[in-house]
């Protein structure tokens, strides 16, 4: 019965969290593209310090590197943790020795 009402608050409190940051993603949209770490600060300092801005050594921005990296290292850390499973949960197999016999 408490894992119920856990669950059912559980749902609720990430519908509200859905719900208004749908509402604050479409009022920053209405503004622009957001401008990034680069152009707001170290564009900004580049600048201020008399050097001109040049460009990334790895540019992110041709395709979808970065979503192949975080895909990558999600799927290699998978793996990690699911042939690592029992010694990280610390759960152990039950065996049954009667069927043995």
């Amino acid at each position: 019965m408490k894992k119920n009402k856990f669950f059912k608050a559980l749902l609720v409190i990430a519908i509200l969290m859905m719900l208004i940051t749908f509402l604050y993603a479409s009022e920053d949209n209405k503004e622009g593209k957001w401008e990034g770490v680069d152009a707001k600060v170290v564009e900004k300092y580049a600048k201020l310090y008399g050097r001109e801005p040049g460009d990334p050594i790895i540019n992110t921005d041709q395709g979808d590197l970065i979503l192949f990296i975080f895909t990558l290292a999600g799927a290699v850390g998978g793996f990690v943790i699911g042939y690592n499973y029992r010694t990280l949960f610390g759960r152990e197999q039950k065996s049954d020795n009667s069927a043995r016999a």
